[in-house]
């Protein structure tokens, strides 16, 4: 079950949580400043969601050291390995997804959907409504939510599929406290993303 949350307004406590985690790395990268961020949105059309959007103007705009495994990315960035063929990413356009999809096994899917028809679906995925946070390498990028019924979701989206991270089921794939603020203390906590991985604590929920 997905979680609903407050994307409109930076909760407080939330962001102390972030300043905590942030603010005495040496290698944090300096806040963006609130020009650049609405700068930004008025680019591509959005508003990004809280605590997200406040994060990355008075606290931290990037983290070598992650999270992910290759590090925060400032909120204007791709990753370095994105490549420059992708279509063009389309913020503004709501992220298509509600719930896990993963296509390479989706025999329902293949049989409903022509080759062109699913390459368009995948494409949305990767590219509609969301901001790339970063990368854990072979492909998996992990993708902020700023657009749609999952905005301020955090999205792990690869060559097999895509989930969300954060949900209220200990059965799930990723289970753990939606949003940015839950993905990040996550990470900080030094906690594997994948359920049954060593060092998982399966009495974690949303």
């Amino acid at each position: 079950m997905m979680i609903g949350m407050n994307t409109e307004t930076c909760d407080p406590a939330e962001l102390d949580a972030l300043r905590e985690i942030f603010e005495n790395r040496p290698e944090a990268a300096a806040p963006a400043g609130w020009e650049a961020v609405r700068s930004f949105e008025a680019e591509h059309g959005i508003v990004l969601p809280e605590p997200y959007r406040t994060f990355v103007a008075e606290v931290c705009d990037g983290l070598r050291t992650g999270p992910p495994y290759y590090g925060l990315l400032p909120f204007a960035q791709t990753p370095s390995d994105w490549g420059s063929e992708r279509p063009e990413r389309l913020l503004a356009e709501p992220f298509p997804l509600t719930a896990p999809w993963m296509w390479e096994n989706d025999e329902e899917d293949e049989e409903a959907l022509s080759e062109q028809e699913a390459e368009a679906r995948m494409d949305a995925v990767f590219d509609h409504g969301s901001l790339l946070l970063g990368t854990d390498g072979c492909g998996m990028y992990w993708h902020l939510v700023v657009t749609g019924p999952q905005r301020g979701h955090v999205w792990l989206i690869d060559e097999y599929g895509a989930m969300p991270f954060g949900t209220s089921s200990s059965t799930s794939p990723m289970p753990g406290r939606p949003g940015f603020t839950g993905w990040v203390t996550h990470w900080a906590q030094g906690r594997p993303w994948f359920a049954g991985a060593p060092g998982d604590d399966p009495e974690e929920t949303a």
